[in-house]
């Protein structure tokens, strides 16, 4: 595996954030990352947690967490950020922001730190699993402190 040290995982630890490190091999051809993850992690996907990118009204880019076995609604979305509308970012632009590849998007740091929208079901677990900032690499940590170092409200995001 290549390295552990990325800024997602440098900026989990400046926040002084309790976490773990977890590696897999990352399938390039999965039809869904996260899901994907949490299986080769042995895990059940509504504790690995994928992170999107959205833009907003007036084109504000977010990041949203959600369980990786879930779908963003994105009218949820707009109302937890307070817009009228909200529609998934353009891949290239989410990069770019990031500084992540898709498929290797944390949100932990992030190029440019963008606001961060967390699934309320998050709250009810002890530990989730977001993506460490590359492919394969995951952190693992309690939600509440992960909110607390994303400067992340959580809400209820996911489509019923």
């Amino acid at each position: 595996m290549s390295s552990r040290v990325t800024p997602a995982v440098r900026a989990a630890e400046a926040a002084g954030l309790a976490f773990r490190l977890l590696e897999y091999s990352y399938d390039p051809n999965a039809e869904a990352i996260g899901v994907a993850a949490a299986a080769a992690l042995g895990l059940a996907p509504g504790l690995v947690f994928k992170t999107l990118i959205a833009a907003l009204d007036g084109g504000e880019l977010v990041s949203v967490v959600i369980p990786s076995d879930a779908r963003l609604s994105l009218k949820a979305l707009a109302q937890a950020a307070g817009t009228k509308r909200a529609e998934m970012a353009d891949p290239a632009k989410a990069e770019r922001a990031t500084g992540y590849v898709v498929g290797g998007i944390s949100p932990l740091g992030q190029k440019r730190r963008l606001r961060c929208f967390l699934d309320a079901g998050a709250g009810d677990l002890p530990e989730i699993v977001v993506n460490g900032g590359r492919r394969g690499l995951q952190i693992a940590a309690e939600p509440h402190a992960l909110a607390a170092a994303l400067g992340a409200r959580l809400h209820p995001l996911v489509a019923a």
